[in-house]
């Protein structure tokens, strides 16, 4: 299909996904791909890489559900932890100039900023816009608190209402639709006019902070092993969040 989109239209840009390896990755450059979409299952709504097993505390209601066989969302445990697959495609990709799209796992500006580190060249952001004034849907109130809805791609609901949803998990033709995402709810962050220069400065931030000057450079610093990633343990996991106060208020802009 890539290579007859790219014959047929040599000017348009395709964009490749998704892929979490080096392998898939040289599938698609080698088919003609402009650029790349990394993440498989690291999304707030996605449920692709969840295991038997694996499940937040179930209702009696779900529980029963289950026992009867209602576990179709258990049982792909497919995926890359993200930030590994972003490092290793971003890193065979660059051998031929193909930038990549980190997508998944964004929910702060410092998930934006350790994307562009580990080789992304951009990122999407999903859960991240939803809850802006701007984006689709109806507020509505729950314990005080100012929500909208947010509707997984793969969910159930998604794929039951749109065509276009089915066919990207190959579904259109399937009796029983197996869900890969989940609909839930996000907190309102007011409107993007405010929320994305509040990005832009995090992102600026966080490159001054380590020295680069440019996102070209925190890539390089990267690949030159001048910028490093560590293991933190929980201890310093503590004391690198706010702690040590009877109460506070913490506002990001």
């Amino acid at each position: 299909m890539i290579r007859y989109i790219k014959e047929k239209y040599p000017d348009l840009q395709v964009i490749g996904g998704n892929v979490v390896t080096a392998a898939q990755a040289k599938n698609l450059i080698d088919a003609g791909i402009d650029a790349l979409r990394v993440g498989m299952g690291s999304g707030s709504i996605c449920i692709t890489q969840e295991v038997p097993g694996n499940q937040p505390t179930k209702t009696p209601k779900q529980k029963k559900r289950y026992q009867k066989g209602d576990y179709t969302s258990t049982l792909m445990a497919v995926g890359r932890p993200q930030g590994t697959a972003v490092y290793k495609v971003a890193e065979y990709a660059r051998r031929f100039g193909i930038p990549v799209v980190a997508d998944g796992g964004i929910s702060t500006v410092g998930h934006i900023t350790k994307a562009l580190a580990l080789g992304a060249s951009t990122v999407m952001m999903g859960s991240l816009l939803a809850g802006t004034s701007e984006a689709p849907g109806e507020y509505f109130f729950s314990d005080g608190v100012r929500l909208k809805k947010y509707r997984g791609m793969g969910s159930l609901d998604a794929m039951e209402q749109n065509r276009s949803s089915q066919n990207r998990y190959f579904s259109e033709s399937d009796k029983l639709k197996v869900a890969q995402g989940v609909s839930g709810s996000i907190v309102d962050k007011g409107s993007i006019h405010k929320f994305i220069p509040y990005l832009v400065a995090g992102i600026q931030h966080g490159c001054q902070d380590i020295g680069a000057k440019s996102l070209s450079m925190l890539r390089s610093m990267m690949y030159s092993g001048e910028l490093k990633f560590e293991k933190r343990t929980n201890a310093a996991q503590y004391e690198g969040g706010i702690h040590g106060l009877h109460s506070f208020e913490k506002r990001l802009y």
